[in-house]
């Protein structure tokens, strides 16, 4: 039986990368210590630094966003201004811009050029795919630009970069669910629905592999469908999933928990062990309809963390190149009201709202002060 601490801090998994930097990297010889070495924390004791000439400030930074079209893309804007209008972060920011460009990865990159040519000091951006971006990473090498690509990030070693291990972070919510079903011997003969999130994204590339590295076992059938990491198409698509194959032992869901639970409802399943994200109607009607879970949080204000780092790159600090945030999980049999969910605050609302060893985590109402729209 796989043993899970109670509020639960645990560092998520990732792709195996080992993380160099080569000859050509970015690297200042009078760098200045990495000054908050418990937030900025190396993704392996491998992890090589980054640095760049010192800048004087204030800076000109921007967000340029992909995909706008669920919650957490949602918070996470908001979690990057309200970090930003702090006076102790804004004093460092002369001009702040977010776009958001959609799923295309040219327009992306597009976005990108142009702040480069607009001589911005650092964009921070969730890649549409972690392939297409080596040459925009050249021209902001020239023009003395900073990238920080973070969430969904990019197979290179080139660039400071800040995730959560998402390997792990799915695999750890697949051996609770595997327990659960050992617990009541299920273990062969059985069918496991996957709810993916956003295609071409490492996030759910890696999270993907997390899940299959657990349930991928002679007796097991895997079903797949694809959610986009949205709740309306998550309920859309596990209805069409429970209409072909009448009985699920178990669920893995990247996002939109929400969505899922309603889809089972809807169809008068029972409540299997499920893996679900740390939304806050997610862990509300998990609770509500004893379903047996895991939730673990990948944090919107990663965001804030990104931009933080640029800063301190700005200043002239090095840095690890790739930063490995910590994941929160809890139970469900350890959910409690105001402490895990919120019963007062919307559905939409991501419980993780910053990681304490970076910032002091925002509250509801900064966020709720800001909004998600381009500026």
């Amino acid at each position: 039986m796989i043993r899970l601490a109670r509020n639960m801090l645990f560092t998520a998994a990732a792709l195996a990368v080992t993380i160099s930097i080569s000859a050509s990297a970015a690297f200042a010889a009078d760098a200045k210590p990495n000054p908050i070495p418990e937030c900025f924390r190396p993704w392996e004791d491998t992890t090589k630094m980054i640095s760049y000439p010192a800048k004087e400030g204030p800076y000109r930074l921007a967000l340029v966003n992909g995909f706008a079209g669920n919650d957490w893309r949602i918070q996470m804007i908001q979690s990057l201004k309200a970090w930003a209008a702090r006076p102790e972060n804004a004093a460092n920011i002369k001009e702040l811009k977010v776009v958001s460009t959609g799923a295309d990865v040219a327009a992306q990159i597009a976005a990108i050029d142009n702040f480069i040519a607009a001589g911005f000091d650092a964009i921070s951006f969730i890649a549409v795919n972690p392939t297409a971006f080596d040459a925009v990473i050249k021209r902001a090498e020239r023009a003395g630009t900073v990238l920080v690509p973070f969430d969904n990030i990019l197979d290179t070693d080139k660039v400071f970069q800040v995730n959560q291990k998402q390997i792990e972070f799915e695999e750890t919510k697949g051996k609770y669910v595997w327990a659960q079903l050992e617990a009541a011997g299920k273990t062969k003969g059985i069918r496991v629905l996957e709810v993916r999130g956003l295609p071409g994204n490492s996030v759910d590339r890696d999270r993907s592999i997390g899940m299959h590295k657990v349930f991928e076992k002679d007796g097991v059938e895997i079903v797949t469908v694809v959610g986009n990491w949205d709740t309306g198409t998550v309920q859309k698509v596990v209805a069409d999933a429970l209409a072909a194959h009448p009985k699920f032992d178990a669920v893995m869901s990247q996002h939109g928990g929400q969505g899922l639970i309603n889809a089972f409802k809807a169809a008068g399943h029972e409540m299997v062990p499920m893996g679900l994200d740390g939304e806050n109607g997610t862990r509300r009607m998990a609770v509500e309809n004893k379903v047996p879970f895991i939730s673990v949080e990948q944090h919107p204000a990663m965001s804030a963390v990104a931009m933080d780092g640029a800063i301190k790159l700005l200043q002239g600090h090095e840095l690890p190149v790739l930063v490995a945030l910590p994941s929160t999980g809890v139970l469900g049999s350890d959910m409690k009201a105001g402490e895990h969910y919120f019963p007062d605050l919307p559905a939409s609302f991501n419980t993780g709202t910053g990681y304490p060893a970076c910032f002091k985590p925002l509250t509801p109402d900064e966020l709720f002060n800001q909004s998600s729209d381009n500026t």
